[in-house]
């Protein structure tokens, strides 16, 4: 980006002008090893640039008008163009993955807010499905709303892993909520993965499953009355506005609810986008 042949040096306010910032924001950009000076004078402590460093300038100055953090514009700054690009996608990614989910809270939140509930209800399809019994694998605790994610994602996969010794993964797996998991109450939640072998899980519960509080246990025949959200979806508290459509449907529907809600995790989380459906929100019901 530099052009090192260009020996003309400029202060800090022509190169300022010239590059579109302030020099507030080049003495800020400086201190973050962003944009350093060419030179700078011992006596005066003047800073002068080469004006083949205005791109760079002007790079960095775009970069922070997609609201990228300083320390993130320093890894793309300082990369090369294909590395560059890639640190770009993957900051963008998660910018639209959290204005995804921004947008779902807001919609819910006008609902609420207006006492027009029954319009963001209307926008969940819910259904019923049986679900046949199920040997599972699973661990419980307690937890509050800003941990779940990290730890729904953390149990999941060392079930997922230890369900290679079960004879394999047999059924999407799923979170039962045994009690409300808010910022207030803790639960607990119960991770669950469905196995194929109940004889081969009772062996992996007794040599290793101590060591995570699992447990082996057979899962009824349920019907479940179900919607289908998308990733943007799954963050609390927007989660909410699903759980309460399908309780709106149980009820409008003469239904029981017949046990705890749950979570049924059936696509590659990583690999999902934003607005890719990757979880049902279901109640037993009878």
């Amino acid at each position: 980006m530099d052009d090192a042949r260009d020996e003309e040096l400029l202060t800090i306010g022509a190169f300022a002008a010239r590059a579109r910032l302030s020099a507030k924001a080049l003495r800020l950009y400086d201190r973050m090893g962003l944009l350093v000076p060419d030179h700078v004078d011992e006596a005066t402590g003047y800073r002068y640039y080469r004006t083949g460093r205005t791109e760079r300038a002007r790079l960095v100055a775009l970069l922070r008008q997609l609201d990228m953090p300083l320390a993130k514009v320093a890894e793309v700054v300082h990369a090369d163009g294909p590395g560059a690009a890639g640190l770009l996608d993957a900051y963008w990614a998660g910018v639209e993955a959290r204005v995804a989910g921004q947008r779902t809270l807001a919609d819910y939140l006008r609902g609420r807010l207006s006492g027009r509930n029954s319009e963001v209800y209307g926008k969940f399809v819910v259904e019923t499905v049986d679900v046949p019994g199920q040997v599972v694998i699973s661990e419980t605790r307690h937890t509050l709303a800003d941990e779940l994610p990290a730890w729904i994602g953390a149990s999941l996969g060392r079930l997922e892993e230890a369900a290679g010794e079960c004879g394999g993964v047999a059924a999407a797996p799923f979170v039962v909520y045994h009690a409300e998991v808010s910022m207030e109450s803790d639960g607990p939640a119960e991770s669950c993965v469905p196995v194929a072998d109940e004889a081969a899980a009772r062996t992996w519960s007794e040599e290793r499953g101590r060591a995570w509080q699992s447990r082996v246990r057979v899962e009824p025949a349920r019907r479940l009355a179900y919607t289908r959200i998308t990733k943007a979806q799954v963050a609390h508290p927007q989660i909410l506005a699903a759980f309460e459509a399908v309780e709106e449907w149980v009820a409008a529907q003469g239904l029981t609810v017949a046990g705890p809600c749950r979570e049924v995790y059936f696509a590659d989380w990583e690999a999902s986008g934003p607005e890719d459906p990757v979880c049902d929100i279901a109640f037993p019901v009878s």
